[in-house]
């Protein structure tokens, strides 16, 4: 395989703009109620060194083993010692070998297109955003690629170690989130159409299908069945978890079908991609990136071949493409981050597109005119994904935000730890927070370092009142009554925690109540430290 050094080269530049993009300020962004559940699952791992496999949540349990990787990096021995660096690193990483793993693909996309594509891979306000997100979507889709890259280098070299590693890619989709199948689906709809559209052009469609060796197919799908049931199993450890990565689609199924709280209308993705302004915000348009795919599929499955370019491999990414975004759009439930999959798809088309567009006349100066509209659009996204993850991180104008916490979550953590300074316990300060519906996440991840939470849907009257309790704003006419539950001469007098209105999410308020022997010890702390003795002045 002959590579262009300048189109090395060149992918190599985009994927440090895709790591400047990706890693600076991990911490910034208050961690999502989905990324702290996963934390916590994660935790239960690094401290019982065992992976307990839920067919009804968490979905695959690969993330939480690769993020043993950086938690052992940092020496974090416990679920206290993580931090939201550790913990987002994981998707930052496999966000950035999404680019490398455009490598070997530019003998198949083209030298041109490979750049493209590997630049609105680093810039892509969506693919940058859900970078740094930790849950699973960012490796399934880099996993999801390296099947089709793996399966794209076995068919121009037939060797048996590209068709294991793809079966190796196979086994960690499954692996990762039960949403796979709809990317195995995807390819093998795309797989059978190419060979469909082939044959009737060459006239030989089992002539392609004679290129797969058996013995090659078998040790591909001998490494996918090795690698799943390793990570469902816990490494053997667990072997019923084998049985539940089969019952957890019955869930899945389920969900996808009758969930309410997440069902939006089938153009919810392409609206989102295409055009998104809420209130004072900015606007939002990843349409560079439709359009151009749009072009990429024209030119995949016209009969006139474009140099430089794999027509059957292109094929396969536009007819993948299109059954993933179909399929998305039908499904009512959806959550921003399940359009990663198509996306990465019209982004690989996107690339081809590009160059189509480019190469669409010879006069000069409409190629120069094209180019300047390709680096307009192109700043106008690194722009967006600057905003996205550095400005709106946590700001419901931002659409890729989506039920987030807000940054109130911090003053509450920080109210928290200030009170449990002067708590004769510290950290084993006993805490009670009451949200209907367990609502309280992620304060669990914020909470961590805390000894003596108790998270509760209901109050219970069988226990007395702790110092600091938060509650949903719904709760504080039960905790009126609760509060006085002791025995008289045993009644503490409560105050509010905050002087201000703050949310957990938009409109979800959490209210905080004190003691008001603590607060007095708080307050008296913070009159001592800010007097003049103990700043040394005389």
């Amino acid at each position: 395989m002959k590579w262009s050094i300048i189109c090395v080269v060149l992918i190599l530049v985009a994927t440090i703009v895709g790591v400047a993009l990706r890693l600076p300020q991990l911490k910034q962004r208050p961690m999502h109620g989905d990324e702290a559940v996963h934390a916590f699952k994660f935790g239960e791992l690094l401290e019982d060194g065992f992976y307990d496999y839920d067919p009804y949540e968490y979905h695959g349990p690969t993330l939480n083993y690769l993020t043993l990787i950086p938690a052992w990096a940092a020496r974090a021995q416990k679920y206290a010692d993580l931090s939201e660096s550790t913990l987002r690193i994981v998707p930052v990483f496999f966000g950035v070998l999404l680019i490398l793993l455009l490598l070997p693909m530019v003998d198949g996309l083209g030298r041109a297109g490979s750049v493209f594509a590997a630049v609105l891979t680093a810039i892509s306000p969506a693919m940058v955003y859900y970078s740094r997100y930790y849950i699973q979507e960012m490796l399934l889709v880099c996993f999801t690629f390296g099947v089709i890259a793996s399966g794209y280098r076995y068919t121009r070299s037939k060797s048996i170690k590209w068709a294991i590693l793809a079966g190796i890619f196979l086994g960690l989709m499954n692996a990762t989130k039960e949403t796979c199948i709809i990317a195995y689906g995807s390819i093998l709809l795309a797989l059978v159409l190419t060979l469909l559209m082939s044959g009737r052009q060459s006239g030989s469609v089992l002539n392609t299908l004679k290129a797969i060796k058996p013995c090659h197919l078998i040790a591909a799908l001998v490494a996918a069945a090795v690698v799943s049931v390793l990570f469902f199993s816990s490494f053997l450890s667990n072997p019923t978890g084998i049985l539940d990565s089969v019952r957890t689609y019955t869930t899945y199924f389920d969900r996808a079908g009758q969930n309410q709280l997440h069902n939006h209308p089938w153009y919810y993705y392409l609206k989102m991609l295409l055009y998104s302004k809420y209130g004072s915000g900015p606007i939002w348009s990843e349409a560079l990136i439709v359009l151009l795919a749009v072009v990429g599929f024209i030119v995949a499955i016209r009969k006139r071949p474009m140099k430089g370019v794999n027509f059957h491999l292109l094929r396969v990414i536009a007819f993948y493409t299109l059954a993933m975004t179909v399929v998305y759009s039908v499904i009512p439930y959806k959550t921003p981050w399940c359009l990663l999959g198509f996306l990465h798809g019209m982004i690989l088309l996107a690339g081809v597109g590009a160059v189509a567009l480019i190469n669409l006349t010879q006069n000069i100066r409409a190629k120069v005119f094209i180019g300047i509209l390709l680096i307009a659009g192109g700043a106008h996204l690194t722009w967006q994904a600057y905003l996205g993850n550095y400005k709106y991180y946590a700001d419901s104008r931002n659409p890729y935000v989506y039920a987030h916490p807000t940054t109130d979550v911090f003053t509450i953590t920080e109210r928290v730890e200030e009170l449990a300074k002067v708590h004769p316990d510290g950290h084993a300060m006993p805490i009670q927070v009451i949200c209907p519906g367990g609502d309280y996440w992620p304060l669990p991840w914020y909470f961590r370092r805390f000894e003596k939470v108790l998270w509760w849907s209901e109050i219970d009257t069988n226990v007395m009142p702790a110092p600091v309790i938060l509650a949903s704003a719904s709760m504080e006419p039960k905790l009126m009554e609760y509060f006085f539950l002791p025995p008289p001469g045993q009644v503490n007098l409560y105050i509010p925690l905050f002087d201000t209105y703050l949310e957990l999410r938009p409109q979800i308020e959490l209210r905080g109540y004190v003691t008001k022997d603590l607060s007095d010890s708080y307050h008296q702390y913070q009159s001592d430290k800010e007097s003049p003795q103990s700043k040394g002045e005389k």
